[in-house]
């Protein structure tokens, strides 16, 4: 007996469905705040049923993980220019542009909320930042396999990271490519 798995097109009615969620979320965080709005709110801002939300997400909080880790770019390949120096140079300027972003700020009060949220809030706080740091540990890796001299994953996270978040938590924005590259100078 042949048992084929549908196919399943990359960029469909699914990827049209969580791009519309995650929207739905964002704005909802923008306008209200965290723990102020449910899956039917959600739901209905994305034009689809609760159900399907639930099917794909599980949870509420398991949905804001996901838009938090997406959006805050932790999903995203690293950028791999041949040096740390342009590794860490683009990673920040990527970072800059995605926090400054229209969502970006809404997207930031999120990640801090869900981190200070309870028992499932906390584990979703940790899955976010254990994502970053896998992923900043693969850029650091590579620049150390080249023979680079490279920080850990700690010192791009308070040197170059927590200053950017700091400034668009507190709307001390912009972020210029100055700013940006100072603080990878100050790291480096």
């Amino acid at each position: 007996m042949n048992e084929r798995q549908p196919a399943r097109r990359p960029g469909g009615r699914s990827a049209r469905v969580g791009a519309e969620v995650h929207q739905a979320v964002t704005d909802l965080i923008g306008e209200r705040g965290y723990g102020k709005f449910t899956v039917g709110d959600v739901a209905a801002r994305a034009g689809v049923a609760d159900s399907s939300v639930y099917r794909r997400w599980g949870s509420l909080e398991a949905l804001l993980t996901d838009v938090a880790l997406t959006r805050l770019n932790a999903r995203s390949p690293m950028p791999d220019t041949g040096s740390l120096e342009g590794d860490l140079r683009t990673y920040a300027a990527q970072v800059a542009r995605e926090i400054t972003g229209p969502d970006g700020p809404a997207v930031l009060h999120l990640a801090v909320a869900l981190s200070g949220n309870g028992q499932q809030g906390m584990g979703a706080g940790e899955e976010l930042r254990t994502e970053r740091t896998r992923q900043l540990q693969s850029m650091l890796d590579r620049a150390r396999d080249r023979g680079e001299a490279a920080p850990d994953a700690f010192e791009v996270l308070d040197h170059v990271l927590a200053p950017m978040y700091i400034r668009v938590l507190f709307g001390m924005t912009p972020l210029t490519p100055e700013y940006v590259d100072g603080l990878v100078d100050r790291l480096l």
